[in-house]
């Protein structure tokens, strides 16, 4: 989130409150956390009411910043939780499928696995018989033929989970590899509209030779809200 707000300020958009808003991002994924980890409903009513007060403090602090355009100044504060706080936000919802269920470590795990098998896929296919391009506008790199290979090693991914974990059938292990495969590679595509439309080529620089950490969970941000669809339907 901080990198998704400094690509915003070297737009020289109207500027937010930057730590105001990261702080609501984290606060949604902690709630969020103990609302599906926790047996205890006392407190869970509770536990959002600081969430909708940053979303009403949001609105409310433009009334006195006397900002040009406060329009932008909103939108961007609830990108910011949209586009990124609230698919984290939603890995717990795999984390604790169910209703007031324990850690389920084999059904996270398997979500980054997919997404990582499909990366790797896309990119070995792609830079070996890579030809028709997949996105040429936004994403120049990306091939067809490579994202079809994506989707090849991510459902050879699920027979193998499905060998170990019989939580879900292999229907629904291959159900869900294409969900995520699919969906990661539209997230992938988004965040490289983002930078483009920025005109910048990384996110940030905090691990060389791979960009910022926007970068690397650009793919979480669209498959996130796809699994967890596909779980609470199929699964």
């Amino acid at each position: 989130m901080s990198e998704f707000y400094r690509l915003i300020k070297s737009k020289n958009e109207p500027q937010m409150i930057p730590f105001l808003d990261i702080f609501g991002g984290v606060y949604l994924f902690a709630a969020l956390y103990y609302h599906c980890s926790s047996l205890s409903t006392s407190v869970t009513k509770y536990i959002f009411i600081p969430y909708v007060a940053y979303i009403m403090l949001t609105f409310i602090i433009q009334l006195y910043a006397k900002r040009p355009d406060p329009i932008k100044c909103w939108a961007y504060s609830l990108l910011g939780q949209f586009y990124i706080a609230l698919p984290f936000a939603l890995l717990n919802f795999i984390a604790f499928p169910g209703t007031y269920t324990l850690y389920t470590p084999w059904l996270l795990m398997s979500f980054f696995i997919f997404i990582w098998t499909n990366d790797t896929g896309a990119f070995l296919v792609g830079i070996t018989i890579g030809h028709h391009r997949l996105f040429e506008r936004i994403s120049p790199k990306k091939s067809w033929e490579g994202f079809v290979g994506g989707l090849i090693f991510s459902l050879i991914a699920a027979w193998v989970f499905s060998l170990f974990y019989d939580n879900f059938s292999l229907i629904q292990w291959l159900g869900l590899s294409l969900t995520i495969s699919i969906s990661s590679t539209f997230g992938d595509l988004c965040e490289s509209l983002l930078k483009r439309t920025i005109h910048i080529k990384d996110s940030g620089h905090i691990l060389p030779g791979h960009g910022g950490l926007l970068d690397r969970f650009d793919s979480v941000l669209l498959a996130a809200p796809a699994a967890y669809i596909y779980i609470q339907i199929f699964g």
